[in-house]
């Protein structure tokens, strides 16, 4: 009975409210633009674009950033997205290191200008199978990872799938929002989501399209987050199609990836969360840096799940750092 009404509250939220929150989706983007003053327009960062195709036949969306004649040619670094997101989550680190080295974005299957999956073909192991493609056709040189929330997940599952690539093609990871198992039994946000996929689709993508900011709000970012940042998030996520939520939620109930942290110690790790991150709380990051034998653990104070987009220098920060760790 309790989910039932737990479920209840959350419908009723989701409908109460969206009138009104489609009646502010254009004050938000005014709002953002005016915030943003002569920053470069989220969403408008494009490099140029390539089709890797996945072993089942997936078109995977991978755009490319070739650095400036003074910049680091041998190093490519990776950006892997997360969840209901896609390569646009890494505005501001795109827009940061823009011709200093060679960018590569992704968007995962079934999410961005990526093919659609179904829940047959949304795994992990699908995922990490498709960052190798991605590292063995456009990985030139040395490659550093950086991985956010699902992303990083499918990073860990590459170092499962694939360990000869680490300490040899892949030099350094970066872990960003994420977690290697023991996710969802106390994390009450997937909790409640898992009644919703499993028994409320079409009041899913009801609730999604007509009040997504009050679930970004809550769930997404910290507290005291930027409401232009929490904009971008919810422009980003609302993109997403609802069969993604449920094709790759099946995902983390049974997350297990603590075996692949040991090869993970081959390289240069640092481990980034916001402390107020409530879908994969800091708990997870502090037990993924204990786990990597010399991982550097960094905690973003204040920021939520997209920290990257709530406290871009600090993150920013972090992956310089872990460049220049790696030489």
């Amino acid at each position: 009975m309790k989910r039932i009404t737990t479920a209840a509250i959350t419908a009723g939220a989701f409908a109460s409210a969206g009138v009104a929150a489609s009646l502010l989706r254009r004050q938000r983007i005014v709002q953002r633009r005016r915030h943003l003053g002569g920053e470069v327009p989220f969403g408008s960062l494009r490099g140029d674009q390539y089709t890797v195709v996945a072993e089942d036949g997936v078109a995977i969306n991978v755009e490319v950033d070739e650095p400036d004649s003074g910049g680091d040619h041998d190093l490519t670094l990776l950006f892997v997205h997360g969840w209901m997101c896609d390569q646009d989550t890494w505005h501001f680190q795109r827009q940061h290191l823009r011709g200093r080295a060679r960018l590569v974005f992704v968007d995962l299957r079934g999410h961005g200008a990526s093919g659609v999956t179904s829940a047959a073909n949304s795994s992990l192991p699908h995922l990490a199978d498709d960052l190798a493609r991605v590292i063995a056709e456009h990985g030139k040189g040395r490659v550093l990872v950086v991985g956010h929330s699902m992303g990083g997940m499918a990073t860990m599952q590459l170092a499962a799938d694939h360990p000869e690539l680490f300490g040899g093609t892949v030099v350094g990871v970066a872990l960003v929002g994420t977690s290697a198992g023991k996710l969802v039994r106390g994390t009450p946000a997937l909790e409640r989501l898992a009644w919703l996929v499993r028994r409320s689709g079409p009041l899913l993508d009801w609730g999604r399209t007509f009040n997504s900011e009050t679930v970004i709000r809550r769930w997404a970012v910290g507290p005291d987050a930027d409401p232009a940042r929490a904009a971008m998030a919810d422009e980003m996520i609302s993109r997403a199609p609802s069969r993604v939520v449920a094709d790759f939620y099946p995902n983390f109930p049974s997350l297990d990836l603590f075996e692949a942290l040991s090869t993970l110690a081959d390289v240069p790790v640092t481990v980034v969360c916001g402390t107020a991150d409530l879908l994969t709380p800091p708990k997870h990051s502090r037990r993924l840096a204990e786990a990597i034998d010399g991982a550097r653990l960094v905690l973003v104070e204040g920021a939520g799940h997209m920290v990257m987009l709530e406290n871009p220098r600090e993150v920013d920060d972090a992956i310089d750092e872990l460049v220049a760790k790696v030489g």
